[in-house]
C-alpha cells in the first residue's frame, strides 16, 4: 500500500498523521532533551523542552489526537525517570517521594527496588510523587494542551 509522505505528513486514510521519519526524529530529540546524563538544571531542560515540543506541535497540530496522548505519555515517563537517575541513592529517594506526598511503604519499596530507572518511573509511586500536575508546576508542557490550543484556540 502506498502512503503519500508530503512536509512531514503522511495520509492514512482519511486522516493526516506524521510521516514515520518525522515521528523518528522527534523521538530522537526528546531523547536528547531528557537524556539521564544531561547534566543540566531542571529549568534549563524545561525550557528546551517547551521550545521544542510548542514548536514541534504548532507545525504538526493537524494530525489525529491518539498519538499525541501516547507520546506526552511517554514524555512524562522519561522526566520521572530523569528524577529517579538524580536521586540516586536509596535513601535520597524515599526522602524526596516523602516529600512529594508518596506513602511511606510506596516510597520504600521504590528506594530499595534494584529495578532499572524506566521502569521504576511507571511505577504507582512514582505517578503519585511526580504526578501530572506537579510536573506541569515545575514548568513540563504538555504536548496534548499544546495540540488542544492549536485545534481549538477559541475554545
Amino acid at each position: 500500500m502506498n502512503e503519500l509522505c508530503f512536509l512531514g505528513y503522511q495520509f492514512r486514510g482519511l486522516h493526516l498523521i506524521w510521516s514515520p521519519a518525522s515521528l523518528a526524529a522527534f523521538k530522537h530529540r526528546i531523547r536528547q532533551l531528557t537524556n539521564r546524563s544531561w547534566g543540566v538544571s531542571w529549568e534549563y531542560r524545561y525550557r528546551k523542552l517547551k521550545e521544542y515540543l510548542t514548536g514541534w506541535m504548532n507545525y504538526f497540530a493537524l494530525v489525529i489526537f491518539d498519538p499525541v496522548e501516547r507520546l506526552d505519555y511517554w514524555i512524562r515517563r522519561r522526566i520521572r525517570m530523569c528524577y529517579l537517575k538524580q536521586w540516586r541513592k536509596p535513601r535520597t529517594r524515599i526522602r524526596n517521594l516523602i516529600k512529594l506526598g508518596v506513602p511511606e511503604r510506596l516510597a520504600v519499596s521504590i528506594g530499595l527496588s534494584s529495578k532499572g530507572y524506566y521502569r521504576l518511573a511507571k511505577t504507582k509511586a512514582m505517578q503519585m510523587g511526580l504526578s501530572n500536575r506537579w510536573l506541569k508546576e515545575q514548568g513540563l508542557v504538555s504536548l496534548k494542551d499544546q495540540w488542544v490550543k492549536c485545534r481549538y484556540p477559541n475554545g
